[in-house]
């Protein structure tokens, strides 16, 4: 960025000056005598004391705003953008940018009031951007928002504490906490060459806290306190809940009745059920091979991983009191996944059953939860599911936050889908299946609510689909799969669409 900004500004230079955008007053007389005649012939015109433009059609907030750091620069060499601007890198939402000088004062250009704040120049390690113009290194800069300040949000010189917090918290879970005492060391050199100890301190409490290596109790920032007491999570997932569990709380949704009420139907069900999901995560049988693997309770030999997970999954979608457990804390949730998982990858030990990811996933460009925050995000998600009180809205709630988190190294999709279906028997409801041919619509409107952060679609289609689910019923395995086939059901998206 820095190399284009100096590039641009040298092939400004060589521009007749009155098709430059922004001409600086020089000491120069022959360059002043031009911009004056320039002006008089109203070819330029005057945007701020020394600073003109050949630009006679943008508002001056507009031009000042995108040459900002330049005209800084020029204006005032040697000056540091510093406090809050240095971390934020634009003018706050009053038009505010920070700038420690030789002075203190308020001076105001169109569009932006420059506060400049009386200290020590630039020291080594901070940064030049544009002419003569610096920025405070990283941890100059957290130092100077250390400092005590009387004006309130987007008037203050600093960030707030917990804003503060925050950004240290993201430090250590992206570079991990060896980078954050590295951190705190260079700030401790700093914070003696500018004479800045009170506010070293203050960012040394901090710190501590989030290393736990001091009490916590001064932290403001709930996710620095999360981390504080060891159970960091994923802020970003956690908004997304938000707006998933906002979305659930505006809709009343219909009770579909359990109508596989006795054994065998509920096992029926559930054939289907386990069947299906694991087509989804492409573990496809002939629908033969997958009866008579339920049937004989032995896999096929030549398939014998593959066996076993829809063995896994149906001895757990079959079990109706297995089914009806919830959890009633954040600890019980952790404990259900992990019991249920450890079933249903019985097979495969290399995917570590029962037991958190050791390594991160992805999907494509979508990459889950870190490892590190899995389990905090889980408690921190627990506190939406447990406000919602309709069956549907909690399936949808706990199923979407599974899958999002993606807890394990495999399976996840599957095992969201049983902790879905365990809300719904718990309350007596009918189950939700996915057909292969209604995979798209799931898999689209999954990634929608992910990507676009548009719960709507993902709403809509899991409610179609459970009243589509609610209708297939019955003691004879035969005739369901006959409602099944007869809806489209077995067809890949593809070739043919559900028929509700």
């Amino acid at each position: 960025m820095l190399s284009i900004i100096l590039e641009g500004h040298v092939m400004e230079k060589n521009l007749p000056l009155h098709l430059q955008e922004v001409i600086f007053g020089s000491s120069d007389s022959s360059i002043s005598r031009q911009i004056s005649r320039l002006e008089k012939e109203g070819k330029i015109r005057k945007l701020a004391p020394r600073v003109y433009s050949g630009n006679l059609e943008d508002e001056p907030a507009a031009i000042i705003g995108r040459n900002l750091f330049s005209v800084l620069g020029r204006l005032y060499p040697g000056a540091v953008l510093s406090h809050r601007s240095a971390l934020e890198f634009q003018p706050t939402a009053t038009g505010q940018v920070f700038l420690t000088y030789t002075y203190t004062k308020k001076v105001n250009l169109p569009g932006i009031t420059i506060r400049f704040l009386k200290g020590a120049g630039a020291v080594e390690g901070d940064n030049p951007i544009a002419d003569g113009l610096y920025v405070s290194q990283k941890e100059r800069a957290f130092l100077e928002n250390f400092q005590i300040s009387r004006k309130p949000g987007p008037y203050s010189k600093t960030l707030s504490l917990p804003e503060m917090e925050e950004r240290l918290e993201q430090m250590v879970q992206i570079h991990g906490e060896g980078a954050l005492n590295e951190f705190r060391d260079r700030a401790r050199v700093i914070s003696e060459a500018l004479g800045m100890a009170s506010e070293f301190q203050k960012l040394n409490a901090v710190i501590s806290a989030l290393l736990k290596t001091h009490p916590s109790n001064i932290l403001q920032s709930p996710l620095a306190t999360a981390r504080a007491f060891g159970m960091p999570y994923d802020p970003m997932r956690y908004e997304l809940f938000v707006q998933l569990y906002q979305a659930l709380n505006q809709f009343e949704f219909r009770v579909f009745e359990v109508s596989n009420s006795d054994d065998r139907s509920f096992k029926n069900f559930a054939f289907f059920e386990s069947y299906f999901s694991n087509y989804i995560e492409g573990t496809k049988f002939e629908i033969g091979q997958a009866k008579e693997i339920i049937e004989t309770q032995k896999p096929i030999p030549t398939r014998h991983e593959d066996s076993h997970d829809v063995l896994g999954t149906y001895q757990l979608a079959s079990n109706r009191k297995e089914m009806s457990i919830i959890p009633q804390t954040p600890d019980e949730l952790i404990e259900i996944l992990k019991y249920r998982h450890r079933i249903l990858l019985s097979a495969r030990r290399e995917k570590n059953p029962g037991k958190f990811k050791d390594k991160n996933n992805f999907a494509g460009q979508t990459a889950f939860v870190d490892r590190n925050l899995v389990r905090g995000t889980l408690v921190k998600s627990f506190e939406l599911y447990d406000a919602l009180k309709q069956a549907f809205a909690r399936a949808a709630y706990m199923m979407f936050a599974i899958s999002e988190i993606h807890p394990f190294l495999d399976g996840n999709g599957r095992i969201a889908r049983v902790m879905m279906n365990a809300e719904l028997v718990h309350q007596n409801q009918a189950k939700i299946l996915i057909p292969t041919v209604y995979r798209e619509d799931y898999i689209l409107t999954l990634r929608k609510l992910t990507r676009s952060k548009e719960p709507e679609a993902f709403i809509r289609m899991l409610a179609k689909i459970h009243e589509f689910s609610a209708k297939l019923t019955g003691k004879s395995l035969d005739a369901m799969q006959k409602f099944l086939e007869n809806a489209n059901a077995f067809l890949e998206p593809d070739d043919g669409y559900l028929r509700f």
